[in-house]
């Protein structure tokens, strides 16, 4: 035989690692981080039947982890077994379908003994005694009998001890206290059943008693009560949804304050996140998250929970499905008008006061169209209104009694031939919950006083922007929005791109009433507009529109349910364009029928831009703002 060439590469030997270096790679899987081990102790006491639970972190978990439960606890052979890889008790059977626990890999313990210092110490109920077991390093201690109260302690120091390269990489105590916050809040909410206390360093940062699933919503979410959360419900063949959602007023840089629960599992699951973002894209300020706590009940075998050792990310047999039926239940909850419970706009939110009379004008007085044109003088002129110049002073509409209960600012008294209020369209205050209007400031904001005695702030523009909205949609889904033809049609000129992605939504923008075709490059030519707008600038519009278009990040205009966002953004810009600007004057029966309409309106909370359009103060926060209490 020919001697090997020297130039050859020297062929490698295949041997098995030990059991420690396996262990520790495979804790690089499953914990991450001390918020990773965290979680996989608190699943393993929920999992034990557990009725309360008791966490404790020091230095974010970093230096020390002790998690302790009154569940079911572990004799001396299960220690043994609970600390080796792959040994598990929570599956029936091996076909990985019908998974009812969090855990079920048998990775967790292993894992965090082969990344750190681990003592368990368990006690079975009726049990003599408690017995503990110790695993430093991946090396396993033998069990020894113990003192400890029926249930099961775990207490994990130095994480990362035993991989220094891991431990470098860890965030500052800070930042890791918050993961771990966030990890424990979404554990706590998929079992309210159960009580949960999380004490950080020294401080206790919540201890919640047993209770229902609305009540650990609203304080695990730190939501004001049920004045602050929407009922979601759901149903969509095999698949149910449940859960409370906050109003478009509360919302958040990130999307921590999203709890999604899958079969009563905490999963960070980007198809549910899209389909809340969706839900939410026309009610939400661009750039924040929405506040909401889902629980979707899918057949087990419509779901795969074992696409990666955290178990938070899953795979759906149907995405759209479970999309679509997220999507049309938020939707369903926040097509609520203005005024309804969980959608008061505002920095300050608080629970009604007592309730407060509203003065009306004396009942012989004749009631007045709302939006009729000021009635006619003797000499043929128009009757003149209040005029304040250019100051930014509040514009009285009318003087009370002197009786009245609510003192009404008046600048100067009306002239003897101006109009006579109208009769109140409250009948009883209780049924509206935006009030009755009393004045117009800066011309852009009504003040109204509410039923409860409320103070309530108004932008007329974005309210109207909203009613105009829900207008134009209500006419495109009914087949009836009237077009406008143009005497003589516009051309205009946008980039080609623009002009091109327009063009290819011709026969969608035509039911809309806009009505263009090809001019040749980035030309487009404008034949029809909506009637509704009445609009003097198809440029304008036509540009916004493309914008909407491009910056939209749903799937591609084939798809109905895509079609159907792209159309929405497109009704916003429209909206927007033929709405009642700021600095318009209103009388007092305009602004009364604004607020009707906006109590009426689907999602009149926020502006087509997810800005809101009403605000709420109580006696309480201005007793508050005014350091009266």
């Amino acid at each position: 035989m020919m001697p090997d060439s020297p130039h050859l590469p020297v062929r490698p030997v295949i041997r098995r690692l030990s059991e420690q270096v396996v262990n520790r790679i495979a804790a690089g899987e499953v914990i991450e981080r001390p918020a990773a081990a965290l979680k996989e102790l608190v699943e393993n006491a929920i999992d034990s039947g557990a009725r309360r639970i008791a966490v404790l972190l020091e230095r974010g978990g970093i230096d020390r982890i002790e998690v302790v439960d009154d569940g079911c606890g572990m004799a001396p052979d299960d220690l043994l077994l609970a600390v080796e890889r792959h040994c598990t008790s929570k599956l029936r059977d091996e076909t990985l379908v019908r998974i009812e626990t969090l855990g079920f890999r048998g990775e967790a313990l292993p894992s965090i003994g082969a990344a750190a210092r681990l003592s368990v110490v368990s006690r079975p109920h009726g049990a003599d005694s408690a017995w503990r077991i110790a695993v430093e390093g991946g090396m396993v201690g033998q069990p020894e009998p113990c003192a400890g109260p029926p249930g099961t302690r775990v207490v994990v120091e130095d994480l990362f001890f035993a991989t220094p390269a891991r431990r470098k990489f860890l965030k500052s105590p800070r930042v890791e206290s918050g993961h771990a916050d966030i990890t424990v809040r979404r554990l706590a909410l998929s079992v309210p059943q159960v009580a949960f206390r999380l004490q950080l360093d020294d401080r206790v940062l919540f201890d919640l008693p047993a209770q229902d699933m609305e009540s650990r919503v609203a304080a695990i979410l730190e939501a004001e009560g049920a004045d602050g959360l929407l009922a979601v419900e759901g149903v969509r063949g095999e698949l149910a949804l449940s859960g409370f959602a906050c109003g478009p007023s509360v919302h958040r840089a990130t999307a921590a304050g999203q709890i999604l629960l899958v079969n009563g599992r905490p999963v960070v699951d980007p198809v549910l996140r899209t389909a809340v973002r969706v839900a939410y894209r026309h009610v939400i300020e661009q750039g924040r998250h929405a506040v909401v706590a889902l629980a979707l009940t899918i057949p087990p075998d419509q779901v795969d929970v074992n696409v990666h050792p955290a178990k938070t990310e899953l795979r759906f047999a149907d995405a759209a499905a479970v999309r679509g039926l997220v999507i049309g239940a938020l939707g369903r909850a926040l097509g609520g008008g203005a005024g309804a419970a969980g959608v008061r706009p505002g920095l300050l939110q608080s629970r009604p006061s007592s309730p407060a009379r509203i003065w009306y004008p004396p009942p012989d007085r004749p009631a007045a169209d709302p939006f009729a044109a000021p009635p006619a003088r003797p000499d043929g002129l128009a009757a003149p209104r209040l005029d304040l110049g250019d100051r930014p002073a509040a514009r009285v509409l009318s003087d009370p009694p002197g009786d009245s209960p609510i003192p009404f600012p008046t600048v100067s008294a009306p002239p003897p031939d101006a109009p006579v209020p109208a009769d109140p369209i409250l009948a009883d205050p209780g049924d509206y919950p935006l009030g009755a209007a009393v004045a117009q400031v800066m011309g852009t904001y009504v003040i109204a006083v509410s039923g409860d005695g409320g103070l309530v702030l108004v932008d007329q523009h974005a309210a109207h922007e909203r009613l105009t909205h829900e207008r134009l949609r209500a006419q495109y889904l009914d087949g009836t929005m009237r077009a406008q033809r143009l005497l003589l049609p516009e051309i205009v000129t946008l980039p080609r791109a623009q002009a091109d992605l327009l063009l290819s939504f011709a026969g969608t923008l035509a039911a809309l009433g806009v009505e263009i075709e090809s001019f040749g490059g980035g030309a487009v030519l404008v034949r029809a507009l909506p009637a509704l707008l009445g609009t003097d600038d198809p440029g304008g519009l036509l540009r916004d529109m493309a914008e909407e278009l491009i910056e939209d990040d749903l799937a591609g205009p084939a798809e109905i349910r895509a079609l159907d966002g792209r159309l929405d953004a497109i009704i916003a810009r429209m909206a927007c364009h033929g709405s009642v600007r700021a600095g318009r004057t209103l009388t007092r029966a305009e602004m009364d029928a604004l607020l009707r309409d906006m109590e009426r309106t689907p999602r009149a909370g926020t502006c087509s831009h997810g800005r809101p359009t009403w605000l709420k103060l109580s006696r309480a926060d201005l007793e508050r703002m005014f350091g009266r209490r």
